[in-house]
């Protein structure tokens, strides 16, 4: 993900450096993107590239177990920051960037691309608009995670530090597949799919609906991790309520759906499914359809003003370093949007019903104590706040 956003930004800036724990990543990564002849300098510890001059944006593309300490330490080093999704790993987390972005006065742009995508802003407009009658409910269905192990410990490689590579998450002997790819399905340094395309489906729904958090949520799991494998829930069903009553419902999609069956993980459906009193309006990355073709058609007599917002998500990004103006994925909204993926994390981790109260950031209610643990976890020294600068 790195070197495809380090990719966009190239049409815009020049990428002076790349940086990477992992030595022969980082090397395909300066290879990759060397352009005219200019080869990218390889660093392997990004507290040096905060400390240059030159370097103005940093991109930040690491495991989500990193993202608050690179987030915080680029912030206060004056660096504005396209940083993936999910902004943090916890709901703390998340309120320590927010304040770290205002007070240092950057731009931060969360890699939520989706909000820049033609489907999602028809798709929102057409809903707000009233083509399918007032909303009565929204249901999101996100990719089922990985369920397998147990896996045994290997000898690192030389090309990975990985007791930088672990940071800031508890110390575990090296495994493959805690690593690149698969370690969105650790709870050490993720959250499973709820965290991976929840931060996109469910950043949708809140968008649509004007809402940053629910009032309750309700989750039941499906299927529980393998000792010694993966240990995010691979299978769910999560039920946020928002403060006015409307449901939002999160579906894994190991099941089949309304849809049709799902296909191998690469290719399952998943989407977001808006119903309202006289229709429904389905939308993902590759389609947009509806019960009827009238709530689809256009209307020359309105201006759908996120529609005709031009250029691409990196654009979006890039057009507020200059003008210093907010972004379309400011701090704030990939924090909320974070949030609520982390407080399905939490109900699935507990097994309770839990209260939210949005304003002071907390779980109320009966299950207060248990579910408010999970709201912060403790960072691994030297790895810690202290980190960050």
């Amino acid at each position: 993900m790195g070197q495809a956003d380090a990719g966009n930004i190239a049409h815009h800036a020049d990428v002076v450096a790349v940086c990477d724990v992992d030595a022969d990543r980082a090397a395909e990564a300066a290879e990759e993107l060397t352009w005219d002849g200019k080869v990218p300098e390889i660093v392997r510890d990004f507290r040096e590239l905060l400390a240059r001059d030159d370097i103005d944006i940093v991109i930040n593309a690491t495991p989500d177990h990193w993202h608050t300490l690179v987030n915080l330490a680029a912030a206060k080093a004056g660096k504005d920051i396209y940083a993936e999704k999910p902004l943090t790993l916890t709901v703390a987390e998340g309120r320590r960037v927010v304040d770290a972005v205002t007070k240092n006065r950057i731009v931060l742009q969360t890699g939520s691309q989706q909000r820049s995508s033609i489907r999602f802003r028809l798709a929102r407009d057409l809903v707000t608009s009233g083509r399918i009658g007032a909303l009565r409910k929204i249901d999101v269905w996100l990719p089922a995670g990985l369920r397998e192990g147990p896996f045994a410990p290997e000898v690192a490689p030389d090309n990975l530090n990985w007791d930088f590579w672990q940071g800031p998450a508890p110390l575990h002997s090296y495994v493959p597949q805690r690593t690149h790819l698969y370690f969105r399905y650790w709870y050490d340094y993720s959250g499973g799919t709820m965290t991976d395309w929840g931060a996109h489906h469910i950043d949708i729904a809140n968008w649509v609906t004007g809402h940053e958090a629910p009032k309750r949520i309700e989750a039941r799991r499906l299927a529980e991790p393998i000792p010694g494998g993966y240990t995010a829930i691979s299978e769910y069903d999560v039920r946020y309520t928002y403060p006015d009553g409307l449901p939002l419902n999160v579906h894994s999609t190991a099941a089949d759906s309304i849809f049709g069956t799902a296909k191998d993980r690469a290719g399952q459906r998943h989407g977001v499914l808006f119903t309202g009193e006289s229709g429904w309006l389905w939308v993902n990355r590759g389609q947009i359809k509806a019960s009827s073709r009238d709530i689809l058609r256009r209307d020359p007599e309105k201006e759908h003003s996120h529609v005709q917002m031009t250029g691409d998500h990196m654009t979006n990004f890039m057009a507020c370093v200059e003008s210093r103006e907010k972004p379309i994925c400011h701090a704030e909204v990939g924090h909320r949007s974070a949030s609520m993926c982390h407080l399905g994390v939490i109900a699935l981790r507990t097994g309770l019903p839990l209260e939210w109260d949005a304003a002071n950031e907390r779980f109320v209610g009966e299950h207060a104590g248990r579910a408010n643990a999970y709201l912060e976890r403790e960072m691994r020294a030297p790895y810690d706040l202290s980190f960050a600068g």
